[in-house]
């Protein structure tokens, strides 16, 4: 059964959006397009969870269809789902998922097959954790600092958590930490 990979892309100082919400400076397009890391990351991914504001990041939905990373099953946890569905291909569905995130990770688990369950953003991350759904934990840590904005952890609910460290791998100037959940909560 697939594994769940909880995590995204995050500042030296734990912020995984600047005071605006803005994650430009979060984004290397060297590591995120056609890298090794990239294209193992693009393997080994059967499934996504995002959040709702993961989603809408995107300005135009289709555009998710034929030019994101994944083309798999996308699962978004929402409260108030769209009204029309956004772009779809043969690889990459839509499912809006209103029955939280335990809701979202079985139909995700179930859609990738043997391959991982990647869960990214900062709210359906920390959800996964604390519900323990997560089995490991993945931070592509950024070389710079935010001072504030949204944290990825900062959840006085995660207290408690042990992990182990199972990889680390530079991605130019980027680090990859791999960490699996010993203790969730």
């Amino acid at each position: 059964m697939a594994t769940v990979h909880a995590g995204m892309s995050m500042s030296l100082d734990g912020f995984v959006a600047d005071r605006h919400g803005g994650t430009d400076r979060l984004f290397d397009p060297a590591a995120s397009t056609g890298s090794d890391w990239m294209t193992d990351l693009i393997r080994e991914t059967g499934a996504v969870v995002l959040g709702r504001r993961s989603y809408a990041m995107a300005e135009d939905p289709d555009w998710y269809a034929g030019h994101y990373e994944f083309q798999v099953p996308i699962f978004v946890v929402t409260h108030t789902p769209p009204a029309e569905l956004p772009a779809q291909n043969e690889n990459l569905t839509f499912t809006f998922v209103t029955d939280g995130i335990a809701s979202a990770i079985r139909q995700a688990r179930v859609a990738a097959g043997e391959r991982a369950v990647k869960v990214i953003g900062a709210s359906v991350v920390r959800q996964a954790v604390r519900a323990r759904l997560a089995d490991e934990l993945h931070v592509l840590l950024v070389p710079v600092l935010l001072g504030t904005g949204l944290p990825l952890f900062g959840d006085p609910d995660l207290d408690g958590g042990t992990l182990r460290r199972i990889g680390l791998r530079e991605v130019g100037p980027l680090t990859e930490l791999r960490f699996q959940v010993l203790n969730p909560l």
